[in-house]
């Protein structure tokens, strides 16, 4: 059977031990009391990992971690949106675009959900900062990264599960997309 608590785990405990060594990931990873729930777990973990790690390290730890799930289907989205486009405001403000979270405004691009998409976050209300949801900038990265065919910067602007109204994020290519 498919268990996400231990995938995570697994996927955690590797990169943790990448950055800081087999010690410090079994103390993020499997650190907390006996039994945590998942919730716990979540929370615990991120904790334990700023312990270890600052703020930049924690940020590359996690966005190591992104899951994938469903990132042949997103991207063969962006891909046609991107395609059809001439510009910014062309490729992030179509219905399809919009439809999928993207838009962009001021220049800049921008991509969010109304809810967490993130299936270990399902039973947790709240966390106790936007660590855990560093996955998705790294799931974000990958994506646009592989489509725009350049480096992009991906900013966590907020987080549902962190308290926030939506999830957002600004996606900054590094070099120009679009040539007119």
């Amino acid at each position: 059977m498919f268990d996400i608590r231990k995938i995570q785990e697994q996927v955690l405990y590797e990169n943790v031990k990448a950055a800081g060594g087999e010690e410090t990931a079994n103390y993020a990873v499997y650190g907390g009391a006996k039994g945590e729930s998942d919730v716990e777990w979540v929370n615990g973990s991120m904790r334990r990992l700023q312990e270890k790690f600052n703020e930049k390290e924690v940020r590359e730890i996690r966005m190591r971690c992104q899951c994938g799930y469903g990132m042949q289907e997103k991207k063969e989205l962006v891909e046609r949106l991107f395609c059809a486009a001439d510009d910014l405001e062309s490729f992030a403000n179509c219905e399809e675009a919009k439809a999928a979270g993207l838009f962009a405004e001021e220049g800049q691009l921008y991509l969010q959900f109304p809810f967490c998409p993130c299936p270990m976050l399902a039973k947790v209300e709240k966390l106790d900062n936007m660590a855990w949801c560093q996955c998705t900038t790294g799931y974000s990265k990958v994506l646009f990264e592989d489509v725009f065919g350049c480096e992009v910067e991906v900013e966590l602007l907020k987080s549902v599960k962190a308290g926030d109204e939506i999830c957002l994020m600004r996606i900054t290519p590094e070099k120009a997309i679009f040539h007119k």
